[in-house]
């Protein structure tokens, strides 16, 4: 056997494209991030709307990609439409900030997400339990802090993590049994989880969710520390609300372009990217609502805000169905997280290895396995989200991801108007569904969302700026290291 193949093996149909997509979307953000959005907005018809705005942004998005990937099938996807319809620069900033924030922020959110469930199930997993810290001293309530700690949710994150790794280094077949089996089982658990809650829930909050209607509120701690309203907003601090709550929606929603990032695996790619895009893209969409729908019927709003470590859904599975069905549901999220990473993993590496093939990146990172796989890019990949775990909490990791990832999505739409002048021949098995309409309304929405999140939480959403403006000088040394080799 050749010890390197010398590309990719298309083996991926229409059916596992639309798992990539949707498994990379569900991982654990439905679950958990409600509770922070109800904290910035405080009402039932907020709360809906905030799914609402996210799910008309992604599948606008995802429709939209459909046009450039029918004209790029190639592995690298994002990276290679910005290329095509900017410069070699703008491609390398987006393939620095995946490297650096976007996808290694999100593995590493995902895989904290997975030790969070499972110490729901295993205490000892909790991030309270640690094993290593340097200490700061006591606080005003007698819990000591530490100026930096590694917990067992970290070691078990981390252990995810390498596990994930080395099983997509043997190959892309065995990614894609573990990326389909996870992703059905999550699909089948949250249908269920919705559908139950509207059925075998002994008490309903509907009526009494609703009548908070759209009268948005911001909450804050009391001297409980639980959170509660506390005063109306409206105008610009909504927008700015609405804007704080994104982040988690767009988080929950994120990654679906990471189909187009392993088009080179794919059975007829121009056809097969652009109908996953749409499909996983309203599969998720119509979950994402319909979930949320079902919290403000099983549970009050002050308890959707208040879950126990912001495990939202584990408390919605106890008020239907008991303690023991509570666990069984935690279960089912430490399935979906564990599948979300392993579509993460998987794609991402395919985009180091387009970089290196244009000498943009580590050269080796260019060069496939035995098993026709980046195996060196994977690597990498899980050492840079190795670090962001032991870097960040959630909520941190969030705001780097959302702002930076929404930014390069309107980038990489306005691409669309460019190369539609500068190639009007090319072309094109798909067209931008509402073309120049809906892209157009997704950029501002987009810029909109990114302005305000930089506003609102700047300290994260700068630095995931500062990230992203640190590729220019990196990419200026790799152009001149690429010529002087």
């Amino acid at each position: 056997m050749a010890e390197h193949a010398s590309s990719f093996k298309p083996s991926l149909s229409l059916v596992d494209a639309t798992m990539v997509v949707a498994g990379s979307m569900i991982g654990s953000g439905i679950f958990i991030v409600t509770s922070d959005i109800t904290r910035n907005v405080g009402s039932a018809g907020w709360i809906v709307a905030v799914w609402l705005i996210t799910g008309f942004m992604t599948i606008t998005a995802a429709v939209s990609y459909g046009e450039l990937s029918g004209m790029y099938p190639k592995a690298g996807g994002q990276y290679v439409y910005l290329k095509e319809a900017f410069n070699p620069l703008t491609g390398f900033l987006y393939g620095w900030s995946f490297f650096a924030v976007i996808q290694t922020a999100t593995i590493a959110a995902v895989a904290v997400a997975f030790s969070r469930y499972t110490a729901y199930l295993i205490p000892w997993f909790s991030e309270k339990h640690i094993l290593w810290g340097i200490e700061k001293g006591l606080n005003a309530k007698g819990v000591m802090e530490y100026a930096f700690k590694i917990s067992w949710a970290q070691v078990l994150a981390i252990a995810l993590i390498l596990f994930l790794t080395y099983t997509n280094t043997r190959g892309i077949k065995g990614g894609k049994i573990i990326q389909t089996t996870f992703t059905t089982a999550k699909l089948l658990s949250l249908f269920g989880l919705i559908i139950l809650g509207f059925f075998l829930v002994k008490q309903s909050f509907w009526a009494e969710n609703w009548e908070t209607g759209w009268s948005s509120m911001q909450w804050q701690k009391n001297a409980q520390d639980v959170w509660e309203p506390s005063s109306s907003i409206g105008g610009s601090l909504l927008i700015g609300a609405i804007a704080a709550a994104m982040v988690g929606s767009i988080f929950s929603s994120d990654s679906w372009n990471n189909v187009t990032f392993i088009a080179g695996e794919i059975k007829n790619p121009k056809r097969n990217i652009g109908l996953s895009l749409f499909l996983g893209t309203l599969i998720v969409t119509i979950i994402y609502v319909t979930a949320n729908l079902m919290y403000l019927n099983v549970m009050p709003l002050t308890a959707i805000a208040n879950p126990a470590d912001d495990r939202l859904a584990v408390e919605a599975a106890h008020a239907i169905f008991s303690t023991e069905g509570a666990k069984v549901i935690a279960v089912m999220i430490m399935i979906s997280t564990f599948g979300c990473n392993n579509g993460l993993i998987l794609a991402g590496a395919r985009v180091y290895y387009t970089m290196a093939k244009d000498g943009l990146f580590f050269k080796r990172t260019g060069t496939l396995n035995k098993n026709a796989v980046p195996e060196f890019a994977l690597w990498i990949q899980s050492v840079m989200a190795i670090i962001l775990c032991l870097s960040g909490s959630y909520g941190d990791l969030l705001d780097m991801i959302s702002f930076v990832a929404v930014l390069f999505y309107a980038i990489t739409i306005i691409g669309i108007f460019i190369l539609r002048k500068k190639r009007p021949d090319a072309e094109r098995p798909y067209k931008a569904f509402g073309y120049p309409v809906l892209p157009i309304i997704y950029i501002i929405l987009a810029l909109t969302f990114s302005i305000f999140l930089i506003k609102m939480k700047p300290q994260y959403a700068g630095i995931g700026l500062g990230i992203v403006l640190a590729g220019v000088p990196l990419y200026y040394l790799a152009v001149r290291t690429k010529k002087n080799t």
